[in-house]
């Protein structure tokens, strides 16, 4: 993307990743522990995590997203120092424990468990009002028995 200032100054911005462009996080975490290798080797200290959203071409925010998740699972580490945060490779085996595919599946699994809950709850209701409705018969039944019985 190219932005015109003036009549010869051009400034061009980095293009950013969007948070739909990564489908799942299985994807970002390896893509996250390879640029944390990389950066590491090229500069021969731990990068910032800003360096590392930079050369993904995350946001910060996406990329502040993603890395708690992977140091919450174990897979990164982050301290922070006196003007930004440095990572470091944590384990990065933890990375084949996060399940792979998007959010919307899971997210149509988790709705099919409820729909089906939902469904064994409506089965019951019905049940019981079927039990409800039987009684109410054998009731009247019963009252109109005693009331054709004659009176001595």
């Amino acid at each position: 993307m190219s932005i015109q200032v003036g009549k010869n100054k051009v400034l061009k911005a980095a293009p950013t990743m969007a948070t739909n462009d990564i489908a799942d996080l299985y994807q970002a975490a390896h893509l996250m522990v390879a640029t944390v290798r990389v950066l590491t080797h090229q500069r021969r200290i731990p990068p910032s995590l800003s360096a590392v959203c930079q050369a993904l071409c995350f946001s910060e925010e996406h990329g502040l997203l993603v890395c708690r998740r992977l140091i919450d699972l174990g897979v990164l580490e982050m301290t922070t120092a006196a003007h930004d945060n440095k990572l470091f490779i944590k384990d990065h085996l933890a990375i084949e424990a996060i399940p792979r595919g998007n959010a919307d599946s899971r997210l149509d699994e988790e709705l099919r468990r409820f729909q089906a809950g939902r469904s064994q709850i409506n089965q019951k209701v019905e049940s019981i009002q079927a039990q409800a409705e039987e009684k109410k018969r054998k009731l009247f039944a019963q009252l109109e028995e005693q009331l054709k019985k004659p009176a001595r």
